[in-house]
């Protein structure tokens, strides 16, 4: 007579239960709708990144979800960042796209920044961002040396505190002292690049990766043009730009342009999800990111439209995040004097 084999209530329950949370991260977005929020207004790179994205994620959740784009603009991004960790549904239903030096921004103290940087579940960037500053030919720069011998402050346009387009320029003007002036309050690259053009700035400092597909007529007219990489390895598109490190003539202004080739290069524009996604949806959510960066619909795409893919995962940009809460307490002090609201060196 075989042995008979009796399972109590309570394991019964637990192995249903060991069941449950594959089965409910596979079917729980069947007649969702996933929504992206993005920190910077229609138009600008930001903007462009993530409704190609969109367009393509769907296919690679489980149960195809409908997926829309709204921007909610303000403060270079910080708004929406603020609303996806203190505000957004918490079960993987919306999805935050903003400036990911923002996390440095509370690491050193601003409290409009109202998150923690280590909280959120980060589903990865598309690309990593090559910092440059694109000027108009109205400025009168042609070079980089052009602008070291400029009488006048050159204006920049930019977001707000945080951005790559408020942050790089301020790094280099301190380790450069380059003559500028910082214009702020712009919803947008796309605002910035109008601006620019009616005359009202100069130009402005973000990622090529964004100005070579948004700028792409004034880049190839002469109209407008790049006159320094803020990286410490050049762009191939890039070859005959300087970089701003070559320039730096002490140590502090080498640490100061290094920090611009980490917060705003991986993790420049990252996706996140508000802290206390369910570990299963979110694990679902990074690998269909890395899928649809995958997809040959998607490359064919990006490539017609310009945009450079080279992927970087969630667990990637997650250690990067974490690292700035590591640094060093003099550096830092250095940082916070430098970039946060009210404690900046004037420009």
């Amino acid at each position: 007579m075989k042995p008979r084999i009796w399972l109590l209530p309570a394991t019964i329950a637990a192995l249903f239960l060991v069941a449950i949370p594959r089965a409910s991260a596979d079917e729980f977005y069947n007649g969702k709708t996933i929504t992206f929020v993005v920190g910077f207004s229609a138009g600008g790179g930001f903007d462009t990144y993530t409704r190609l994205i969109a367009r393509h994620i769907g296919k690679h959740i489980p149960g195809n979800p409908e997926v829309v784009v709204q921007n909610r603009t303000g403060a270079g991004s910080l708004i929406a960042a603020n609303y996806i960790y203190n505000q957004a549904p918490r079960d993987g239903t919306v999805i935050g796209n903003w400036i990911g030096p923002l996390v440095l921004q509370q690491v050193l103290g601003n409290k409009a920044a109202k998150f923690d940087g280590r909280k959120f579940g980060w589903l990865g960037a598309p690309t990593s961002d090559t910092g440059a500053c694109a000027l108009t030919k109205a400025s009168g720069i042609k070079t980089i040396d052009d602008w070291f011998k400029s009488k006048r402050p050159i204006k920049i346009g930019a977001t707000g505190p945080g951005s790559t387009t408020d942050d790089l320029p301020k790094l280099a003007q301190a380790a450069l002292e380059l003559p500028m002036r910082l214009v702020e309050g712009y919803g947008g690259t796309a605002k910035i690049r109008l601006a620019a053009e009616s005359g009202e700035i100069d130009g402005g400092c973000w990622a090529w990766e964004s100005i070579k597909p948004t700028w792409a007529s004034a880049l190839q007219s002469g109209e407008v043009r790049i006159v320094l990489q803020m990286t410490e390895k050049s762009h191939p598109d890039l070859k005959n730009v300087p970089l701003a490190i070559q320039y730096a003539k002490s140590d502090d202004a080498r640490a100061l342009l290094h920090i611009a080739s980490g917060p705003y290069a991986q993790g420049a524009r990252p996706y996140t999800v508000p802290p206390g996604v369910p570990q299963d949806r979110l694990q679902l959510l990074q690998n269909a990111f890395m899928e649809t960066l995958r997809d040959p619909d998607l490359l064919k795409e990006a490539k017609k439209s310009k945009l450079e893919i080279d992927p970087v995962d969630g667990p990637t940009v997650a250690k990067l995040m974490a690292g700035l809460y590591e640094l060093n307490p003099a550096f830092k002090s250095k940082l916070t004097e430098l970039l946060i609201p009210g404690g900046e060196k004037k420009m």
